[in-house]
């Protein structure tokens, strides 16, 4: 391999609902087990999101960090066995003590930093105040942290986008026949009134460890007050990072700085 590769494995977890896929990229170099006593990143995707969908960004992710990435698609997404229930009002926190532990229990982790985009940023948060103790570092990306009018409205605008064939067969590449369901999992929950009042408020200032929030200044679903919030709330040391010009996406829309931001957050720390 050249120097800008990375090794890659997938395992397969069982989950309280089914199997669940992830993947790991180790930096080339790496793989001697040179850095297996550093805390890996663990990702924690969108509400539409799957492992295939980071694209390249935990490979480069892994090169600018020489840490292990790990992606996994939650339950119900991707390549992970189907759900046949519906997402519950406080999945943001389920997901943090049922899936996640089961994770980190048939990989071996021991410590993590969590790095969440979206919906995954929350439960970054619910992870890293739930497991404080393993959880070294948290990094969120576009997250919310209540249920604002801007995130409301994009989502309806995004719903109507998705009645369009052409769209929903595009999501259908990543989810299959759990495609609907996929969909159905983000609009209905967060449009649902037993969601109105979901908040980080009482989960942000479990969070001990250091905390970077990155933003886009143009996030579609989202005003800076979330990574604002989340910096002002956290206990441990933490910094809101916007991002001029860019939208929900940052790990797509300027895929080397964000990494390049995550590698300089993450040099200090020692595990």
């Amino acid at each position: 391999m050249n120097e800008t590769s990375a090794f890659t494995q997938d395992h397969w977890i069982a989950g309280p609902t089914g199997k669940l896929f992830a993947r790991s990229w180790q930096a080339d170099g790496e793989s001697n087990g040179a850095d297996s006593t550093r805390a890996p990143i663990v990702l924690l995707h969108d509400s539409l999101g799957c492992v295939t969908l980071w694209g390249a960004f935990p490979q480069t992710l892994a090169r600018a960090t020489k840490r292990r990435v790990i992606a996994y698609d939650r339950a119900g997404f991707g390549v992970s066995d189907a759900r046949a229930d519906r997402l519950a009002a406080h999945f943001v926190s389920d997901e943090a003590a049922r899936f996640f532990p089961a994770l980190c229990e048939q990989l071996g982790i021991e410590r993590f930093i969590a790095f969440g985009h979206s919906v995954g940023g929350g439960m970054a948060v619910e992870c890293a105040a739930r497991h404080a103790g393993q959880c070294v570092a948290l990094v969120t990306e576009a997250a919310q942290t209540f249920v604002e009018d801007r995130t409301l409205a994009g989502i309806r605008a995004a719903r109507e986008q998705f009645r369009d064939p052409t769209q929903f067969a595009r999501l259908a590449r990543y989810h299959g026949d759990k495609t609907q369901w996929v969909l159905d999992a983000w609009i209905d929950t967060w449009l649902s009134p037993e969601f109105a009042d979901w908040s980080l408020d009482t989960v942000l200032p479990r969070v001990s460890c250091p905390t970077l929030a990155i933003h886009g200044s143009l996030d579609e679903y989202g005003t800076r007050v979330h990574p604002e919030r989340i910096a002002a709330s956290v206990s441990g040391p933490a910094r809101a990072a916007i991002m001029e010009g860019v939208r929900h996406v940052p790990h797509r829309e300027q895929e080397a700085q964000v990494a390049a931001m995550v590698a300089d957050f993450l040099q200090p720390l020692a595990h």
